[in-house]
């Protein structure tokens, strides 16, 4: 790509109207945030400093990023420590144009450090509706359960978090091998009687098998990953019989060693298959990058071009879990936004 074209083609995707479908809050912990956490709340880390912090930013697979995020979470502690960490997540969707955002969040983890779910929720419920009335985000927030603990005690944790109020919907997310959807049958089904969106990851480092469960037990919407389907042609073509949504996350497939490069990606397969992508960040403070940064590389390195970018968020759009008008006004934007640059 010539350098006029590639600066023109990088000023499209960053002032594009977007909407981020994947994206775990505790995975926003940059690691100056992660340090002043954890001397606020007085928390010995085996990082000293900024240099030791981002040095650990390094995985071999799933369960290695896991150790350093679980650590990281650690630190959260207060709910002004939910409120800040959000809030600054919500301050780069303002910069990167993101109009709207779906934020999972894991409460087991900070439950087990003895931290209130009334303590979590109402740090991050109070950003949210901060940056929809300052900045016009909109948003919707996603309870995840750990797949590699206990299912027995999900249900009750549902409960109280109804209670609170304030969730979209739940997800199943955490170390994929060994912990199949289906361990988690009861409490998505009480979360689809409630009417909550149900969504899960499946297919990263688990088997096709995994996304067969998580649609044909947990009766989820969309499928977080879900990059090993195309290894499994039937199951390609039930993805594309019900158009089920796919939140792809090219960097933390790749540092997370499920492709060796971004050039090795399949989401140009995936993409020329019909299959509904999205493009999402994941994690972005330990993955390298944030929604715009994904959608940069990965489209230069697979040799996509704007019309992929132009897919991929009309995908997003009708991915997300907004009412029908809302949607439509993110399709105008989006619409709008790209009749302007292209004219």
């Amino acid at each position: 790509m010539k350098e006029e074209s590639k600066i023109e083609f990088e000023s499209f995707v960053k002032h594009m109207p977007k909407v981020e479908l994947h994206l775990h809050i505790e995975g926003t912990l940059e690691p100056e945030m992660l340090l002043r956490f954890a001397q606020r709340n007085e928390i010995n880390l085996p990082y000293k400093d900024i240099e030791s912090a981002r040095s650990a930013y390094q995985f071999k697979d799933l369960q290695s990023f896991l150790n350093v995020y679980y650590l990281g979470a650690s630190v959260l502690r207060e709910e002004l420590d939910f409120y800040e960490l959000t809030k600054a997540y919500l301050q780069r969707c303002k910069q990167q144009g993101i109009m709207h955002t779906e934020i999972f969040f894991d409460p087991q983890t900070h439950l087990s450090h003895g931290i209130a779910l009334d303590v979590v929720m109402g740090g991050i419920r109070s950003a949210l509706a901060e940056a929809e009335c300052e900045w016009g985000i909109s948003s919707a927030l996603i309870l995840c359960f750990e797949r590699d603990r206990d299912a027995e005690s999900t249900v009750s944790l549902l409960h109280d978090a109804m209670k609170i109020g304030g969730i979209a919907g739940i997800g199943l997310d955490s170390a994929e091998l060994g912990n199949p959807p289906r361990k988690f049958q009861e409490v998505f089904q009480r979360a689809k009687n409630l009417g909550l969106h149900r969504v899960a990851h499946a297919g990263e480092e688990g088997p096709p098998e995994y996304i067969w469960e998580a649609l044909n037990l947990l009766k989820v919407e969309r499928i977080d990953h879900g990059v090993r389907c195309l290894e499994d042609s039937g199951l390609v073509e039930r993805l594309l019989e019900e158009r089920i949504p796919l939140t792809v996350c090219p960097f933390s497939n790749v540092e997370l060693k499920v492709f060796p490069d971004l050039e090795s990606h399949n989401l140009g397969k995936m993409i020329d298959a019909g299959l509904h992508v999205t493009i999402n960040s994941d994690d972005p403070a330990y993955f390298g990058g944030y929604l715009n940064e994904n959608i940069i590389s990965t489209v230069n390195c697979l040799e996509r071009d704007i019309n992929d970018i132009i897919l991929l968020q009309k995908n997003a759009i009708e991915a997300s879990f907004c009412t029908t008008e809302k949607k439509k006004q993110m399709f105008s934007a989006l619409e709008n936004y790209v009749d302007g640059f292209l004219s």
